[in-house]
C-alpha cells in the first residue's frame, strides 16, 4: 500500500505577499525587535476581539504568555493549579516555573475538553488556578468553569492556543471573564507568527506585570526608550523578569494573518464539513462540533477509531504515511511523561476518558494551502487505510 504522488504533509503556514512585503519594510525600517510593529499586532488583536476594556500584550510565545499570566496573578510556591492531562506540557510546566504544584484532571469523553465536575472534585484549600484547554479549537465548557472559580476564589487563566477564533455562548474566546487569555501563534496554528503569542488580559495591574515581566522586569519599554525625543536613557529593574519580547519581525506577519483569521477559519471549517461527511458510516469518531452558533476553530481534525475499527491508532497512521498522508497525535497525556507520572504518582486508571482517546486518536491534515484535491485525497486514504 504506498503512493506515488508528493507527500501531504500535517501542517503548512499560508504566508501571502501582504506579510511578505510587511517583514521586508520591517527589515528596511531599521527597528527589527519590539517596536511599532509589536505595538500595531497588540492594538489590531484587541480590536479584533471587539470587547471593551481588553488590553494584549505580544509574547514570544504561548507558553511565555502562560507563564507571564500566572506570575502575574501571583500564583506561587504552595499554590495548586488544575489543568487537564489531554494537553501539551506547556500549559502544566509553566506553574512548575513559579513553583506551584500541578493538578491534572480528566476530559469529557465527547470534547476532550476539561470537565467540570472532575475540576470540581479536586479542588483543595491550596487551589489557587484553573488553566482550561481549548482543545482543537473547540471552545471548553467555560460557563461551568467560570461559575466554579467564581464559587471557590479562583483565577481562571484560558489556553486558547488552539482557540483563534472560536467562540463560547456567542462570544469570542479572548472576551470571557477569566482573568488572562493566551493565544498561540506557532508555525501550525490558525494564524502564525512564526513563534510567538498574545496575552489578553481586562485589568490594566495585570497588563502592567506582564509588560514589566515580559522583558527583564525593565520600567520602560525599549521602544519607548529608544524613540523618545528627549534623553530617556534611564531605565529601572523592579523584578526579576524575563525574555518575552515579540520581534517586529514576528509581528509583521501577525498584523496580516490576523486580517484573515476569519477567512482562514471558514476555509477550515469548510474542510472539516468534508472529511465529517466522507467519514460518515465508517469504524471512527468524528470531532464534537461546536454549540449552535458558535465558531469552532479547527485547529485539529482529530478522528478516534471506534472499537469496531479493523486495526489499531499505531497501524493506521502507518498506513497512511505509506500512503503520502502526515498525521499526527494530539496528545501523548501527561500522566504518561515520565516527569509528571513521577512526580505526582500518576496512573492511566486515574484519567480513563484521555486515555481511552489517547489510544484511539490521531490528527488529520486541516490548514488552509489544502485544495479540494487534497482534502480528498486525505479523506480517501483514510477509507483505504480502513479497508472501506
Amino acid at each position: 500500500m504506498s503512493d506515488a504522488r508528493p507527500f501531504l504533509p500535517f501542517a503548512l503556514p499560508e504566508i501571502g505577499e501582504e506579510e511578505i512585503a510587511e517583514v521586508v519594510d520591517t527589515l528596511r525600517s531599521g527597528w527589527v525587535t519590539t517596536g511599532p510593529k509589536a505595538k500595531r499586532f497588540e492594538q489590531d488583536f484587541a480590536a479584533f476581539l471587539g470587547a471593551p476594556g481588553l488590553e494584549a500584550v505580544a509574547v514570544n510565545s504561548a507558553t511565555a504568555g502562560l507563564h507571564l499570566a500566572l506570575e502575574a496573578l501571583g500564583i506561587g510556591p504552595g499554590d495548586e493549579v488544575i489543568t487537564t492531562t489531554h494537553t501539551f506540557t506547556a500549559t502544566a510546566e509553566v506553574a512548575r516555573y513559579l513553583g506551584a504544584d500541578v493538578v491534572l484532571v480528566d476530559v469529557d469523553p465527547a470534547t476532550l475538553n476539561i470537565d467540570p465536575a472532575r475540576v470540581e472534585a479536586a479542588i483543595t484549600p491550596r487551589t489557587k488556578a484553573l488553566v482550561p484547554v481549548h482543545y482543537a479549537g473547540l471552545a471548553a465548557d467555560m460557563p461551568a468553569l467560570l461559575a466554579l472559580a467564581r464559587r471557590h476564589g479562583l483565577k481562571v487563566v484560558e489556553d486558547a492556543a488552539h482557540a483563534l477564533p472560536a467562540s463560547c455562548g456567542g462570544a469570542l474566546v479572548g472576551t470571557l471573564a477569566s482573568d488572562a487569555t493566551v493565544f498561540s501563534f506557532y508555525a501550525n496554528k490558525t494564524i502564525t507568527t512564526g513563534e510567538g503569542g498574545m496575552v489578553v488580559v481586562r485589568d490594566p495591574s495585570v497588563a502592567a506585570r506582564i509588560r514589566v515581566m515580559r522583558l527583564h522586569g525593565i520600567s520602560r519599554d525599549a521602544f519607548d526608550r529608544f524613540t523618545a525625543k528627549t534623553p530617556s536613557w534611564y531605565y529601572e529593574i523592579v523584578a526579576p523578569g524575563f525574555k518575552y519580547n515579540l520581534t517586529d519581525i514576528a509581528a509583521a506577519l501577525g498584523i496580516h494573518q490576523l486580517r484573515r483569521a476569519r477567512d482562514f477559519q471558514r476555509r477550515r471549517a469548510e474542510i472539516a464539513a468534508r472529511y465529517d461527511e466522507a467519514f460518515a458510516g465508517l469504524p471512527l469518531v468524528r470531532p464534537a462540533r461546536p454549540a449552535a452558533g458558535d465558531l469552532h476553530a479547527w485547529h485539529l481534525y482529530v478522528l478516534r477509531l471506534a472499537d469496531a475499527a479493523p486495526l489499531g491508532r499505531d497501524a493506521f497512521i502507518e498506513r497512511l504515511f505509506a500512503l503520502g498522508i502526515g498525521v499526527s497525535v494530539h496528545y501523548i497525556p501527561l500522566h504518561l511523561h515520565p516527569y509528571w507520572r513521577e512526580r505526582y504518582g500518576l496512573q492511566a486508571a486515574q484519567f480513563p476518558h484521555s486515555q481511552h482517546a489517547y489510544e484511539r486518536m490521531l490528527s488529520l491534515p486541516i490548514y488552509t494551502r489544502m485544495g479540494d484535491a487534497d482534502v480528498e485525497r486525505v479523506a480517501d486514504a483514510v477509507r483505504q487505510a480502513l479497508g472501506a
